[in-house]
This record gives C-alpha cells, sequence and structure tokens, in this order.
C-alpha cells in the first residue's frame, strides 16, 4: 500500500479532531504529564476490514456467505489480529449473539439461532458441559455457531471427552501473520481510530521498523501517539524516525 493510497490520512487540508486536550489551571504541569490514556473508540464495521492475502480465507468464510460443515467454524488467530472485528461483521449479517467463554450461560438460544462464542482458550472448566449442548442444540437445530481463540482447538485444554471431539472436528480458518499490505493498512487504521493524520513517509517508514504483526502495529502508533500528545506536533517523519530508533517500548 502506497502513501498515494492512504493520502487522506496525510492531507494537509484535513484538521485534527479535538482528541484528549490537555488542560490544567495549574502551569507547572507539563503535557507529558496530562497526556492520558483514554479508551479510544474503534471503528470495527465491514467497510473498515481491510482484506488482503493474510485474512481473505477468514473473511470469506464469515462475510462472504459461505456454507459452514455442520454449521460451526473456529476462528484463530493472535490477539489484535481482527477476530473481533470479524465476530462483529459476522453479527451484523446475521443477528448474532456473542458470548464469551469466561463466563458461558447455560442458557440455550432459540433453535437456529447463530451464536459466537470468544476466546475459547480461557473456558473454564465448569462450563465445558455449557459448551456442549450449545454446540449439540445448534447443530441438531440448524444453527450457526462461531468460536474463536489465538490457538487452534486441540490445544483449548478440553477435559469433556465428548466435547473435545467435537471441538477437534470444527473447520479451523486462520488470521495468518499480516503482509507488507496489511501492515500499512494497520498502521492507517490505527492512527485513524486515534484521529491522527502523519505526514507522508511515515506509513512506509514505520512499516519497515517494526515487526510484522498486529500487537507492534497497535505499539507501535501507542508510541508514536504519546510523543505527539507531549510535544504538541503531528506525527511527522522526523519524529517518527526519532522515536522509533531511540528503542522507546511500543505499549
Amino acid at each position: 500500500m502506497t502513501d498515494e493510497q492512504l493520502s487522506f490520512l496525510a492531507a494537509d487540508d484535513w484538521p485534527e479532531k479535538q482528541r484528549r486536550v490537555p488542560r490544567t489551571t495549574a502551569p507547572a504541569l507539563d503535557a507529558e504529564q496530562l497526556s492520558f490514556d483514554w479508551a479510544l473508540p474503534v471503528s470495527l464495521g465491514p467497510e473498515d476490514f481491510f482484506v488482503s492475502d493474510s485474512n481473505a480465507d477468514a473473511h470469506a468464510m464469515i462475510a462472504g456467505g459461505l456454507r459452514w460443515p455442520d454449521g460451526k467454524l473456529a476462528l484463530v488467530g493472535p490477539e489484535g489480529s481482527g477476530k473481533t472485528h470479524l465476530v462483529r461483521i459476522w453479527q451484523g449479517l446475521t443477528g448474532a449473539e456473542r458470548r464469551d467463554a469466561r463466563e458461558l450461560s447455560p442458557d440455550l438460544p432459540v433453535p437456529g439461532a447463530a451464536i459466537a462464542v470468544e476466546d475459547l482458550e480461557a473456558l473454564p472448566r465448569e462450563s465445558e458441559t455449557a459448551l456442549f449442548h450449545l454446540h449439540n442444540h445448534l447443530v441438531s437445530t440448524g444453527g450457526r455457531l462461531l468460536l474463536t481463540s489465538d490457538r487452534p482447538p486441540a490445544r483449548w485444554g478440553v477435559r469433556l471427552p465428548d466435547l473435545a471431539s467435537r471441538m477437534e472436528a470444527t473447520t479451523v480458518v486462520r488470521l495468518d501473520p499480516p503482509d507488507d499490505t496489511l501492515v500499512e493498512a494497520l498502521l492507517a487504521k490505527q492512527f485513524a481510530d486515534r484521529q491522527l493524520f502523519p505526514a507522508p513517509g511515515v506509513l512506509t517508514f514505520v512499516a519497515r521498523r517494526i515487526e510484522r504483526s498486529h500487537a507492534a502495529a497497535a505499539g507501535a502508533v501507542a508510541t508514536l501517539d504519546r510523543a505527539s500528545l507531549s510535544e504538541g506536533r503531528r506525527v511527522s517523519l522526523a519524529l517518527a524516525r526519532r522515536v522509533l530508533d531511540s528503542g522507546e517500548p511500543a505499549s
């Protein structure tokens, strides 16, 4: 992805929207002391998901209307790889209900429902029976079950034999490590979510300096955001070069 393709992020006639503005009646406090890490809104619409070779299969299985064998699918990828984003897209398409594996309710949905259970690696042993009954209910009534995790079903540590066999028989689709194009798109989205508009050349520079992962992209943008706030200046190529070359922690 070129800077020209993402030039909307660097347009000089786009003023930065108001973000976390440091305000105080005590002049002794500087901008760095007043840069708070507020929770930032994240855009999770279908139009916000950038499809590349590394996630195209997962996107097609979830957003492309493809049939899932037995109506169930395991979406596997590292933290920050887009699992929650794809679940939200699937919700919008199917009206699915999201459930957290850590607090899995034993209540069964209506026949034929669509259910997403997230973070299966954290499923408590006492909730295995609830997942077993949920699985059988959805499969037998023509429902759909989307399971997400950072690891494949065989590594979820399920103790209940009948559930373990059913989970391991689930079709798995993976979110692979991002390719170069996706890394730049991830950086662009992270900057946009923070209402930052980096100067030309920043995306390509940062993409070449960081590990090729979703977490590294998020960490680099967070680091540059803090530097931009503390210095009261936009994210320029000079700032990015200085901050990233200094070895400042990226999270």
